[in-house]
C-alpha cells in the first residue's frame, strides 16, 4: 500500500489481469463470486482492462450466461440496499466471455489459454491469471493438472504470473489433505496457491489483529493471568436444507471446526508476528494449531458433546428431522451440532480453557468469541451486598450486526450503591456509515494483488487436520447411537450445557 500525504493509505490496485473461475454455472460464481469482482470494479479497485472468463461444463450461450449474471448482481446490489449501476455494468460485461468445457480435457484447455492470450493481446497486456476453482472437490486435481499440462500453471514463473484460488473442504482427513498438498505442489508453487476460507475476509476477523496488537490496554492482560476462558461460537439458523448429500459426509467438525473454527481459535490466541509479511502472520498461526492438546481417542468420554437436530419449528417454519432430509441416511450418525473443550500447552494458555460450538437449525445465526477475563478477588465490591459481579468480557461479533463489546461494573445513578453490567460497544454500521463489504471482495482483491496473509498454507491446512482428523475417527458417523438430540430453534442438546457447567460457566453470547 502506499502511504499518501495526509498519512491514509490507498489500496493497491493488482496489474491487468484473466480471471476464470471453474464451475461458473455454480451458485457460488453467481451469488458471491461475480458480483465482488463487479463491485471492486465500479469502486475502481480492478483495472479497467480486467477480464473474466466463466468455465463451465453446462451448455449456454455467453449471452445466456452474462444474463444470469447480470440478475445475480442485481440481487447483490438489491440486498445491500445499493443501487445498481447499469451504466457500469454494459462496460464490466463486454469484458466477460463464457467458456464451455471439461475438467479433464486437453484440447478445452488448449482452447482456454488460446483465449487468454488473445484476450490479453488485444488488450496489449500481460496473459496474467488468477484461475478460480468454484466446483466440487473432485475436480479440483483434474483442473489443476490441465492447467500444468496446458503451460497455464506457469510454475515459478513471475511474469506473466498464474495464482490459483480453492475453495475448501481442502482433503477429508489429514492424509487426503496431505495427498492433495502434494498433487496441487506438483503444478503450482506454494506462492501461487491460495486456499480461501472466507471467514479470512470478514472485517471483524481481520479486526481481531488491530484489536490484540493496535492497543496497549489490551495485549498485556492477553494470557492465563487475567484470562479465565474463552469461548468460540459459530450458529447457524438454518438447516442442511439441499445440501444432504455433501452434509452427511462431512459433519460438523469437518465443515466448520476443521477450518472456520481453527482460523477463529489461531487468530485469537496467537503470539505477534515479528512483521506483517503473510508468512509472518501464517507462523504465528501455525504455532497455535501445533499447540493443541490432543483429545483423546474415546470422543465420548472426553468431553466431545455430538448433536443432531430433530423434527420442528424455526420461526413458525416446520424443519424436518435431519435424519428426514433428502439424501441422508435414516441411520445416520454425523453430527450437525458440536461442541468441546480444548488446551493451548503454551506458556501464555496454559489452563485456560477454550470452548467451541457449532450447530445448525440453532436459536439464530451467529459468530462470536467471547474472552471471559477472571474474577476481581472476593473482597470490596465482590462480596455481599454488592458481589459476587459478573466477570468483565470481551465480545467479539463476527456476523451478523459485526462490532466488539466489552462489559463492565458501574454503579447506578442514586443514592443506594448498586452495580450492574453495561456494555460499550462499537458496531461497524454506525461508526463507520456503513456494512462492512462482502469477504470475497477482499479475498479476491487479494489474491489478485498476490498478497497470501488471510489465506491458508499447506502446513496450516495439515496442522488442523491433524488435531481434528482423531475426534473424527473415533466418532463413527455410522451409528447415531451416539448422537445428542435436540429442538430447532434452541442451542443445541442438554449434554453442551453440561459441559461448560461443568467447570462453573455457561455459553455466552453478547
Amino acid at each position: 500500500m502506499n502511504a499518501t500525504s495526509d498519512n491514509l493509505h490507498q489500496v493497491a490496485i493488482p496489474e491487468p489481469f484473466t480471471l476464470v473461475v471453474f464451475g461458473a454455472s455454480g451458485d457460488l460464481a453467481h451469488r458471491k463470486l461475480i458480483p465482488s469482482v463487479f463491485k471492486l470494479w465500479c469502486d475502481g479497485l480492478l483495472p479497467e482492462q480486467v477480464a473474466v472468463i466463466g468455465y463451465a461444463r453446462s451448455e449456454k450461450s455467453q449471452q445466456q450466461f452474462i444474463d444470469e449474471l447480470r440478475e445475480s448482481a442485481g440481487n447483490a446490489f438489491a440486498d445491500q440496499g445499493v443501487d445498481f449501476p447499469q451504466n457500469k455494468w454494459k462496460k464490466f460485461a463486454a469484458r466477460v466471455s463464457y467458456h464451455q468445457g471439461g475438467y479433464n480435457i486437453a484440447a478445452d484447455f488448449e482452447s482456454l489459454r488460446d483465449s487468454i492470450k488473445s484476450q490479453a493481446a488485444a488488450a496489449s497486456v500481460a496473459a496474467n491469471c488468477v484461475f478460480y476453482l468454484a466446483t466440487p472437490p473432485d475436480a479440483f486435481v483434474p483442473i489443476v493438472q490441465q492447467l500444468y499440462a496446458c503451460g497455464l500453471s506457469r510454475r515459478g514463473e513471475t511474469n506473466p504470473w498464474s495464482r490459483i484460488v480453492i475453495e475448501k473442504p481442502f482433503g477429508r482427513d489429514l492424509q487426503t489433505a496431505q495427498t492433495l498438498n502434494a498433487q496441487l505442489g506438483e503444478c503450482f508453487s506454494e506462492n501461487q496457491i491460495f486456499r480461501i476460507d472466507h471467514y479470512l475476509g470478514k472485517e471483524t476477523v481481520q479486526n481481531i489483529m488491530v484489536l490484540r496488537f493496535g492497543n496497549s490496554i489490551f495485549e498485556h492482560l492477553w494470557s492465563h493471568d487475567n484470562i479465565d476462558h474463552v469461548q468460540i461460537t459459530v450458529a447457524e439458523s438454518l438447516d442442511v436444507g439441499r445440501r444432504g448429500k455433501y452434509y452427511d459426509n462431512a459433519g460438523a467438525l469437518r465443515d466448520i471446526v476443521q477450518n472456520h473454527m481453527m482460523h477463529l481459535l489461531s487468530l485469537i490466541a496467537m503470539e505477534p508476528p515479528v512483521t506483517l509479511t503473510p508468512d509472518a502472520v501464517r507462523n504465528e498461526k501455525v504455532k497455535v494449531l501445533k499447540a493443541l492438546r490432543p483429545i483423546p481417542p474415546v470422543c465420548a468420554k472426553n468431553g466431545v458433546v455430538r448433536g443432531q437436530y430433530t423434527a420442528g419449528t424455526i420461526g413458525g417454519v416446520k424443519i424436518s428431522g435431519y435424519r428426514e432430509t433428502e439424501n441422508v441416511r435414516p441411520k445416520s450418525g454425523t453430527e450437525t451440532f458440536v461442541a468441546f473443550k480444548v488446551y493451548l500447552d503454551n506458556w501464555r494458555w496454559a489452563g485456560v480453557p477454550f470452548y467451541l460450538r457449532t450447530g445448525k437449525c440453532l436459536q439464530r445465526r451467529c459468530t462470536e468469541i467471547s474472552v471471559h477475563f477472571k474474577r476481581i478477588p472476593d473482597v470490596l465490591f465482590n462480596l455481599p451486598p454488592y458481589g459476587p459481579l459478573p466477570q468483565n468480557v470481551l465480545s467479539i461479533r463476527v456476523q451478523p450486526d459485526e462490532g466488539i463489546t466489552l462489559e463492565f461494573q458501574a454503579k447506578v445513578p442514586g443514592a443506594v450503591m448498586k452495580i450492574e453490567p453495561l456494555k460499550m460497544k462499537f458496531d461497524y454500521k454506525s461508526s463507520f456509515g456503513a456494512s462492512p463489504p462482502d469477504a470475497y471482495e477482499r479475498l479476491l482483491l487479494d489474491a489478485a494483488l498476490g498478497d497470501a496473509t488471510l489465506f491458508t498454507r499447506s502446513d496450516e491446512v495439515e496442522a488442523a487436520w491433524r488435531f481434528v482428523a482423531p475426534v473424527i475417527e473415533h466418532c463413527s458417523q455410522d451409528c447415531c447411537s451416539m448422537i445428542s438430540e435436540y429442538q430447532p430453534g434452541t442451542w443445541g442438546p442438554a449434554a453442551a450445557d453440561e459441559l461448560i457447567q461443568a467447570d462453573g460457566r455457561q455459553w455466552y453470547l453478547g
